[in-house]
């Protein structure tokens, strides 16, 4: 059994925090230049160009990429041979989002009760950590600072089995469609297919931890993403929603088997600052 401190992972989750902050993964920064450069509208593509210095300026000043700064979602891999020792690692995890939101000076945007007293936390905590348990020694830490625009457009619908592809291709463009501008464009979409309606929400999310140009591994899911990205970028929509042809940058679909009766479809959509950082402790 191998030991880890819980001091440790604290400090790999605020570094992990502060750089995704700052740093635009680089699949990200690399996939806007390409769609500027395809990009029709010529005021899409100084738009794209804008995005491009942004991250530019983001990374040489450390200041953040959006003012937005996110709700903290954490995606842990926790192997079966790992003791946690010290605070535990929920509270490893706690403190770390406390001391990146605090030392970055990065946006406080959780609200404590959600209806009836919305005072700010102040330190962007409690984070929303999703665990699964694999075999080995070490600890994997996903981090997403996830922006309210893009989470505020997320959806999910319990479609018939017999609906099938064109069910879930007209459910995904359609809530893309409603979204507009509102997740600021270009984006990526994150599609959960399967499992329960927990599941596939889950599933649309984790997928945004996907690097973008890495397809599904099953080859029926990778077409089907390169056809909703085709029926998506068609829109018109294009970037921050002032018309074009780049609407999205990526489609990720992931899939868990499902019920017989059930066919239950999330979407996830996630702005054009795509920010998440992973670690191996």
């Amino acid at each position: 059994m191998r030991k880890i401190e819980s001091e440790k992972i604290t400090e790999e989750v605020k570094n992990l925090f502060l750089d995704a902050s700052f740093n635009l993964p680089e699949d990200v920064l690399e996939k806007i230049k390409e769609a500027a450069k395809n990009e029709e509208s010529p005021l899409g593509r100084e738009i794209m160009e804008l995005l491009v210095d942004n991250a530019e300026i983001s990374r040489k000043e450390k200041i953040p990429l959006c003012q937005d700064c996110g709700f903290a979602i954490v995606f842990v891999k926790l192997g079966d041979k790992v003791e946690v020792t010290g605070v535990g690692i929920n509270k490893a995890i706690e403190q770390g989002v406390r001391e990146a939101y605090n030392e970055g000076y990065l946006r406080k945007s959780i609200a404590y009760d959600p209806v009836y007293n919305r005072v700010n936390t102040k330190d962007n905590t409690p984070p929303i950590i999703h665990y699964e348990i694999t075999e080995g020694e070490n600890i994997e830490i996903y981090v997403l600072p996830k922006g309210g625009g893009s989470e505020n457009m997320s959806a999910l619908k319990m479609l018939k089995p017999a609906q099938g592809e064109k069910g879930i291709m007209d459910f995904v463009v359609e809530t893309v469609k409603a979204a507009g501008s509102n997740p600021c464009p270009p984006i990526i979409v994150g599609v959960g297919i399967g499992g329960t309606s927990d599941k596939a929400m889950y599933l649309a999310k984790k997928s945004l931890l996907r690097p973008i140009g890495e397809p599904n591994k099953e080859e029926k899911f990778a077409e089907l993403e390169k056809k909703l990205l085709e029926k998506i970028n068609s829109l018109g929509i294009g970037p921050q929603g002032f018309g074009g042809n780049s609407t999205a940058l990526a489609v990720h679909i992931e899939t868990y088997p499902c019920h017989i009766a059930s066919l239950p479809v999330g979407v996830n959509i996630q702005c054009h600052s795509a920010r998440w950082k992973k670690v191996i402790i």
